[in-house]
């Protein structure tokens, strides 16, 4: 793990940016106190469809018209 300060972090940031992609984790510190952790993102996986089928269920109620008074609250009124 490597700590560097707020400039330096500014200056080398594409450097910075190698050293993570690489595994290595960069501590970004404001007066000697870490504030900030670069980190590799997470890869996603690829999504699927139908993953959520049976865990969510739309009620027949949200077919239905919206009141006047909804209706005004959505549009701003």
């Amino acid at each position: 793990m490597v700590t560097v300060n707020v400039h330096e972090a500014k200056t080398h940031l594409s450097r910075l940016l190698a050293q993570v992609e690489a595994g290595e984790e960069v501590i970004i510190a404001r007066n000697g106190k870490p504030v900030a952790q670069l980190v590799r993102c997470k890869k996603r996986g690829k999504r699927q469809f139908g993953s959520m089928k049976g865990l969510i269920s739309i009620d027949d109620r949200f077919f239905e018209p919206l009141s006047e008074e909804e209706l005004a609250a959505w549009e701003g009124g």
